[in-house]
């Protein structure tokens, strides 16, 4: 059925949030304080967008010819002062369920064209072989020729990419394509197929032209020159394929930068779910740095890049599977500063040990504000006091946000 509401607020993924007759009513790409005519099932909370009948002041023109139908980005016609006023505000909501009160600072922006890898899909469509992202609400895919948020080097490739891996599908109707733009080329990790050798070997005649550092591919990898690099602060870091990485370097040099303000005159220091080294080898200009990971091929990579690096205070890498064995708050006794970078799920067991320890200074980064604040809130409860949070848009024009933490006792 077709209804005309009034936006109130914007809900948490950054959707319209109106009052239907059923109950809360999300409307994708719409502001508060517009009126829209919509589109929405019985039953449904999601509504599909017809007619926008009133614009709210703060909408802008979107800068990407996809938004409204790309699923990517939620928020690009949102002015840009209001749109970092929200996220900020997403992230002083999660303290306050949690019945932390600290004052959060404006969000760090990073630029335009700063996200450094992409999770792609490749399939036929109906129009045609398509590279890109779903959709909004569908599975259906938009082939992207141009994408604002990603490096340059990733989208002026896209169409030569594109053909290139077509062969690759084989009779699959789609595959997962993950790109990194490295310090020596495009790391392209495709899954949800199984070339053959001779499709292999045509593509690896493409790779140089196609300024590819490597190319993975069922769980085989082939790189026409060096493996791919990333620089973290310093560090040439040889990449695995499908590593984590944070998703922009511009937001990883605030991020980093933030860290070490957080840690500062620390001698000894623990780096929790250190992955590649983010952190590590920021923190390892003046800091003896123990780095625990369970990733043992992070971990390898990790350890190859201190010991190449000149100038660094001692790194110890060691393997620990923080979830299953969190460090007790008697090994903590070692060192007079920690941070903890953790997945989505948050580190709530490793907040329970350091909140019996005695660690002068504590700094936590997450992606996700409502897991950080429920760690937090083990902290605080132990005796922990937040000295600083700090927001960082990392996720441009998405609901996610990027949060760096201070915590001293």
């Amino acid at each position: 059925m077709e209804l005309e509401v009034e936006i109130e607020r914007l809900g948490a993924k950054g959707d319209g949030v109106a009052a239907g007759p059923e109950g809360p009513i999300f409307v994708p790409f719409t502001l508060p304080g517009e009126r829209v005519r919509i589109a929405v099932e019985p039953g449904n909370d999601r509504a599909r967008l017809i007619e926008l009948l009133e614009a709210s002041p703060d909408r802008i023109a979107p800068i990407c010819p996809h938004f409204g139908v790309c699923g990517g980005c939620a928020l690009q016609h949102l002015e840009s002062h209001v749109y970092l006023d929200w996220k900020r505000a997403q992230v002083v909501a999660a303290l306050k369920s949690r019945g932390l009160e600290a004052e959060v600072e404006p969000v760090r922006s990073v630029p335009l064209g700063s996200r450094r890898r992409a999770a792609l899909v490749l399939g036929r469509e109906k129009a045609g072989l398509a590279l890109g992202y779903r959709r909004a609400r569908s599975h259906d895919l938009i082939d992207v020729a141009v994408c604002p948020v990603l490096s340059p080097r990733i989208v002026e490739r896209l169409p030569k990419l594109k053909q290139a891996l077509a062969p690759l599908l084989g009779g699959k109707r789609e595959a997962k394509v993950g790109v990194t733009d490295t310090e020596n080329g495009l790391d392209i990790v495709i899954e949800g197929v199984r070339p053959t050798p001779a499709t292999l070997g045509a593509f690896a005649g493409k790779a140089a032209s196609l300024g590819l550092a490597r190319l993975t591919a069922d769980g085989e990898s082939m790189a026409p020159g060096d493996p791919p690099e990333i620089d973290l602060s310093g560090a040439r870091v040889r990449l695995p394929p499908g590593a984590f990485l944070q998703a922009s370097g511009a937001a990883e040099a605030v991020l980093a930068g933030l860290v070490r303000e957080g840690v500062g005159g620390a001698k000894r220091l623990a780096d929790l779910f250190a992955g590649l080294g983010t952190f590590t080898f920021a923190l390892a200009r003046d800091i003896a740095v123990d780095a625990f990971e369970a990733d043992e091929a992070a971990l390898h990579t990790l350890e190859e890049a201190a010991r190449k690096t000149p100038k660094l205070k001692p790194v110890r890498t060691l393997s620990r599977d923080l979830f299953r064995a969190p460090l007790s708050a008697k090994e903590l006794k070692a060192y007079d500063a920690v941070v903890l970078d953790p997945p989505r799920a948050g580190a709530s067991a490793q907040a329970q040990e350091l909140a019996k320890s005695q660690v002068p200074k504590l700094v936590a980064v997450s992606c996700n504000p409502g897991t950080l604040a429920r760690d937090l809130r083990i902290l605080v409860d132990g005796g922990y006091r937040i000295a600083r949070i700090v927001p960082a848009d990392q996720f441009l024009f998405s609901p996610h946000i990027e949060v760096v933490a201070h915590l001293e006792r």
